[in-house]
């Protein structure tokens, strides 16, 4: 899976993997659950973003705006390198797309090479900004900094070191205005409870897919930020702001609405 390969490399270029949060993103490939948004590799360069800020910087304000900022810089890398974020800019393919269309896609035309080969390239695109932006001395963090794939993944029972990995989501990962950083957010929370308590990682499981369905209801079936929002984020700032005012608390409490005990089902 895209998303758990660049995880695992950030990770490991910074000598700590993280193989239960790793697999748990697995159900961001192909754009979220193969809706077609952003590809499965920009959601892991974020969050393997967001776990060397929280490291370096401990899971207050300073990590989570470090992560937020290193998350705008691989993005801005990968759309660079392949003129988009989305996975089906890249593959042609989403929910919609038949299982044989996807069969020739990967079997038949090369698609799991090519899609691995861009693996190779956008890791040596990102992790330069990523570290470029974790070792910016002069970079000063906002006094006040909130994310809300943090607000997430803190409802939904995570640990600050998880909810400080998920802020680079923010704004449709790094204030892109992609598809909804939250809603990326509760669909990893959700995977990682079941593998915390040993259980193995679904891909469409019956958890998320209910969570897609009541999240497009509260946005008016929207998946991109920017549509939900009305804009792109300008910054940190403006994002803080905006969750401050009660910016999409309607979305927020519905994302968590989940935060029960974890599920132990899986394939």
């Amino acid at each position: 899976m895209c998303s758990e390969a660049m995880f695992a490399i950030v990770n490991n270029a910074y000598g700590h993997p993280l193989l239960e949060e790793e697999k748990a993103s697995q159900p961001l490939v192909g754009g979220i659950l193969q809706h077609g948004y952003q590809c499965g590799m920009v959601w892991g360069a974020a969050l393997g973003a967001g776990a060397e800020a929280c490291r370096r910087f401990g899971s207050g304000c300073d990590g989570v705006a470090r992560a937020m900022y290193a998350s705008q810089r691989s993005t801005a890398a990968f759309r660079k390198l392949h003129d988009t974020i989305d996975c089906y800019d890249i593959t042609g393919m989403n929910t919609e797309t038949s299982m044989w269309e996807m069969t020739k896609y990967f079997f038949l035309k090369g698609g799991s090479v090519r899609c691995f080969s861009k693996i190779a390239g956008t890791s040596r695109a990102a992790f330069p900004e990523i570290e470029a932006a974790l070792s910016d001395d002069g970079l000063e963090a906002p006094t006040q900094c909130e994310s809300c794939a943090s607000i997430v993944a803190r409802r939904m029972g995570l640990s600050e070191q998880h909810a400080t990995m998920a802020a680079g989501l923010a704004g449709g990962v790094g204030l892109s205005g992609g598809a909804c950083g939250a809603l990326g957010a509760a669909i990893w929370a959700i995977e990682l409870k079941r593998i915390q308590v040993g259980g193995k990682v679904n891909f469409r499981s019956p958890e998320a897919v209910a969570l897609i369905e009541r999240f497009i209801q509260a946005s008016d079936y929207e998946f991109l930020c920017e549509k939900i929002v009305g804009r792109r984020f300008e910054s940190i700032e403006d994002h803080t702001q905006w969750l401050a005012e009660g910016g999409c608390a309607e979305i927020l409490d519905v994302l968590t609405s989940m935060k029960g005990e974890p599920v132990r089902g899986g394939e």
